[in-house]
């Protein structure tokens, strides 16, 4: 081989130069494909969860965030290497390692990465997802609503959305932020429904979030952002939380993250109607369709569950909706692809 390359140096150095690096491209393409092997076995994957929230202190109070962080805590939970990629870190040096490709299907369309196992999971708008999107190099595909998966002519599995069950603890906390009637959310630019139905019904309530004062009276408006650390005991503490989907995700059975995090401490939570919620989450969430049904929800505590029923439901959410049973399911289904190969 040596005078090989030898003759070829002499008298054809481009030719060497290639020979070279394609050996060293095959060496390094070995080590790589054994070093994988060396994981699969063991169960340790690497995983990059790709996300559409941009950089900055912007994309810090994106929902998909604290998503993909609570996801990622989950996989390491499990012994897994995970990194997380906002938008516009597709290209970050290092890919060629990822076992899983992991990407949150929200507001953009992220392509699969060449060489690793691709997944991706539509958390949210489903409208933007066109079915020729879920055929582009995917090995599976995962929806959070199950009328939306099985409506897909491709294969697409039910996964739904979850709760961080570390941060949402059901413990009441001295630090806990009690309201009456609580909204947290941004306004989005418009004057989100169940906002308006509740000031509408004469709620004593309390929105934390930005973008609400062109809208609403600022009597409503505690803060322009409740951080995530807060959120949990201010849903603990709260007589009612509220909650709303976009149209897409409600027409299309998407649960929103909002009630797993809820129902996980046992909050009592009023919603807009969307196939499934009463199966997966019991008394705990109640739905209107009208002005008199809200205020009965509001202030009539007929109906509402008692609290052993409320921790019941709780602990079953807790178990059944976790980013620890979500991780695991991933988990379990990136080994049986990978062994596959």
């Amino acid at each position: 081989m040596r005078n090989i390359e030898g003759m070829l140096s002499a008298h054809f150095p481009s030719a060497a130069r290639r020979l070279v690096r394609g050996g060293s491209r095959r060496l390094r393409d070995h080590r790589s494909a054994a070093a994988r092997r060396r994981r699969v076995t063991r169960g340790e994957l690497h995983w990059r969860i790709k996300i559409s929230s941009p950089e900055g202190p912007t994309g810090d109070r994106w929902g998909d965030t604290a998503f993909a962080d609570d996801l990622a805590a989950a996989l390491r939970d499990l012994g897994q290497v995970v990194a997380v990629d906002r938008l516009g870190a597709a290209d970050r040096p290092g890919r060629d390692v990822d076992d899983v490709t992991l990407v949150l299907r929200g507001l953009h369309k992220i392509a699969p990465v060449e060489g690793s196992l691709n997944y991706l999971w539509v958390i949210s708008h489903p409208d933007e997802v066109e079915d020729s999107e879920l055929r582009d190099g995917w090995r599976r595909v995962f929806a959070a609503s199950t009328s939306w998966a099985r409506a897909r002519e491709h294969g697409v599995e039910p996964l739904l959305q979850a709760t961080s069950t570390s941060r949402f603890s059901v413990e009441r906390s001295d630090g806990d932020i009690e309201e009456d009637v609580l909204f947290v959310g941004t306004s989005r630019g418009v004057v989100r429904p169940v906002v308006r139905d509740a000031i509408d019904a004469g709620a004593r309530l309390a929105v934390y979030g930005h973008d609400w004062e062109r809208f609403i009276s600022p009597d409503y408006v505690r803060a322009d952002h409740l951080d995530f650390a807060s959120v949990p005991g201010a849903y603990r503490a709260s007589r009612l939380v509220l909650n709303d989907h976009w149209a897409d995700m409600r027409a299309n059975g998407f649960l929103s993250n909002r009630l797993f995090d809820a129902t996980a401490v046992g909050a009592l939570v009023i919603s807009d109607d969307v196939e499934g919620i009463d199966e997966i989450f019991g008394g705990l969430v109640r739905t209107y369709r009208d002005q008199d049904e809200l205020r009965r929800l509001l202030f009539d505590a007929e109906g509402w569950p008692e609290p052993a029923e409320r921790r019941e439901v709780a602990q079953r959410i807790r178990t059944d909706h976790s980013f620890a049973a979500r991780a695991r399911a991933l988990l379990a289904s990136a080994l049986k692809d990978l062994r596959q190969r």
